[in-house]
């Protein structure tokens, strides 16, 4: 027996909902297949203050290797077309620690409550319920305290590492 043997067991154990559904026709999906990833890495290179040098690569790497994905879609893609307007993503153990990351709204959705709405879907998922959290912003604290995050305590027992492009360019075989 493996050490992983109950894996297909505590799977099954935990049915994640995948899929959320707004009166208004707006949705959220987990399902990756679903993102439309012109349109995260169009909004990180034009809207965002932190990947604006990201090249597409990378974009379709993070997500793909992220744990889970939410899309937030004006329409729901598993039925028709629908034009995806948001976008977070988690990088977890799905036990202890949970990362969030590139979460936004497109700025003419903006103003309908879809944060909020995403937020309590992430804070809320099954897995990440009782997960510690992290998370870097320059101008979303209000909206990210009503979720329970609170400026980090205890900093000087904590560490980070920077991030260096280059290396990352390199590991990728890519140019900057």
């Amino acid at each position: 027996m493996g050490r992983y043997r109950d894996e297909a067991r505590l799977a099954r154990k935990v049915q994640a909902q995948t899929v959320w559904v707004r009166e208004d026709g707006f949705t959220v999906h987990i399902d990756k297949r679903f993102l439309d990833l012109e349109v995260i890495f169009q909004f990180l290179t034009q809207e965002s203050y932190w990947a604006k040098e990201i090249q597409r690569e990378l974009v379709e790497a993070a997500v793909e290797h992220s744990t889970l994905c939410f899309g937030i879609f004006h329409g729901d893609p598993s039925k028709g077309p629908a034009e995806q307007v948001g976008f977070a993503r988690v990088v977890s153990d799905l036990v202890r620690f949970a990362w969030l990351g590139d979460v936004f709204v497109l700025p003419q959705y903006r103003g309908l409550g879809l944060s909020k709405w995403l937020m309590s879907i992430i804070v809320n998922h099954p897995q990440l319920k009782g997960t510690s959290f992290n998370l870097g912003t320059r101008d979303a604290h209000s909206l990210y305290a009503q979720y329970g995050f609170k400026p980090l305590t205890q900093v000087e027992n904590r560490m980070s590492r920077a991030m260096n492009w280059q290396d990352i360019y390199e590991g990728y075989g890519l140019k900057e």
